[in-house]
């Protein structure tokens, strides 16, 4: 009988590459819950929606005044959700690049 090894081929069974995804999930996850936060109007003196919008902005400093919309809500979607799926697509791509080497 063979002995079992611990199968590392299946998506996130790397330790690493689950580190490094779930980095991207998470800071996409804080610009999610900005965007959700700013269009219910939540209210900005709290300092729940104070941390959410600082830690967002942070992240999505460099996607911010791309787009220039009229309308503030559609400017806000479109900077920050940008910033949001280039974590993601590109955080899971260098995750699923570190097995392969």
């Amino acid at each position: 009988m063979t002995p079992v090894t611990p199968r590392y081929r299946s998506y996130g069974a790397h330790p690493v590459r689950r580190i490094v995804a779930t980095v991207a999930d998470v800071m996409a996850a804080i610009i999610g819950l900005w965007i959700l936060l700013f269009l219910v109007h939540a209210n900005r003196s709290n300092g729940v929606v104070r941390f959410v919008h600082d830690a967002a902005t942070w992240l999505a400093g460099w996607s911010q005044g791309i787009f220039t919309f009229d309308q503030e809500w559609a400017r806000v979607v479109c900077d920050y959700g940008l910033a949001a799926v280039v974590y993601l697509i590109v955080g899971h791509a260098v995750a699923g690049r570190l097995y392969r080497r």
